[in-house]
């Protein structure tokens, strides 16, 4: 089987966040070439570019984000409308809102997609929940139907996943509000405890048997804060207690080869937090073992 061009899409946001570091995340990737051995040995791997936020610094968040989105889901579509594989390097986790809905909009009409959510948060809020109101804790609420139009809307009035499609995988920061939006809808939720207990290969097989179970195509978005911040420093929202390094690379080696996996996400970069580009390497290790 011919392995598909990866089409790299950059996206520099950070505009959801309060410390806007995460957007300079894909340049430092790429201008340092971290990235580049994923097109060996037959050259199918490009960087396609980079998307900015428009240059008004006085603009809304909200408003930046949502153009933001736009731009990133008008990317992944026509990636996958050629037949390509968008490996999507965030910047701050709003950006999922785009890369999901080009995927979805990529779909057939009637067709599911199934998530994987790899993060130590729920990314769940709403304005309404939210103590802070950061827009990178409110994508996959959007994903799922719920929060402000303007990102609900992107690509298509309808949700983009349904909860009975989507697992989170190493969680152990959260509140209550959204924690109780996925309990309602029925949100699968897998937190550190019950991996540790179980081990994460087997629970990332079960999450990825059931994101794929009714849907057509899958994927995952991996916010790098899922890993321990004693091993990779360098993410946007540091949480105690991960993933390592290499019993995430494994359980990504597991999905390799798989034709239902059709984007990889990846966000939530710090080049400023990072030591030593400890955690750009990792970024590396991550999407060889997913990619292959």
């Amino acid at each position: 089987m011919t392995r598909p061009r990866v089409d790299v899409i950059g996206v520099a946001c950070g505009q959801g966040a309060r410390d806007h570091g995460c957007q300079d995340g894909p340049e430092v990737l790429r201008t340092f070439g971290f990235l580049r051995d994923l097109d060996e040995p037959h050259g199918v791997c490009v960087w396609r570019d980079i998307v900015h936020a428009a240059a008004e610094p006085d603009a809304h968040p909200l408003w930046q984000v949502a153009a933001i989105a736009q731009a990133v889901a008008d990317r992944v579509a026509a990636s996958l409308r050629r037949g390509h594989f968008p490996l999507v390097i965030g910047g701050d986790h709003s950006c999922a809102v785009g890369t999901w809905s080009g995927v979805r909009a990529a779909l057939g009409a009637r067709e599911r997609l199934g998530l994987l959510w790899i993060d130590a948060h729920m990314d769940s809020h709403t304005f309404r929940t939210s103590p802070s109101r950061a827009l990178h804790g409110m994508p996959l609420a959007c994903l799922l139907g719920h929060g402000d139009p303007r990102l609900t809307r992107i690509g298509g009035p309808e949700p983009k996943l349904l909860p009975e499609d989507v697992c989170l995988i190493g969680v152990r920061s959260f509140e209550w509000g959204e924690a109780a939006l996925l309990k309602k809808l029925g949100v699968r939720v897998y937190f550190m405890d019950e991996i540790r207990r179980r081990g994460l290969a087997a629970v990332c097989a079960e999450a990825w048997e059931r994101v794929t179970r009714e849907t057509a195509a899958a994927g995952v978005s991996l916010d790098l804060d899922a890993l321990d911040p004693e091993e990779e420093p360098g993410v946007g929202s540091p949480v105690a207690g991960g993933l390592r390094r290499d019993e995430l690379a494994a359980a990504l080696r597991g999905l390799h080869g798989d034709p239902r996996l059709r984007a990889l996400e990846v966000v939530e970069y710090n080049p400023y937090a990072d030591r030593g580009f400890v955690t750009a390497r990792a970024i590396h290790d991550l999407c060889r073992s997913a990619l292959g």
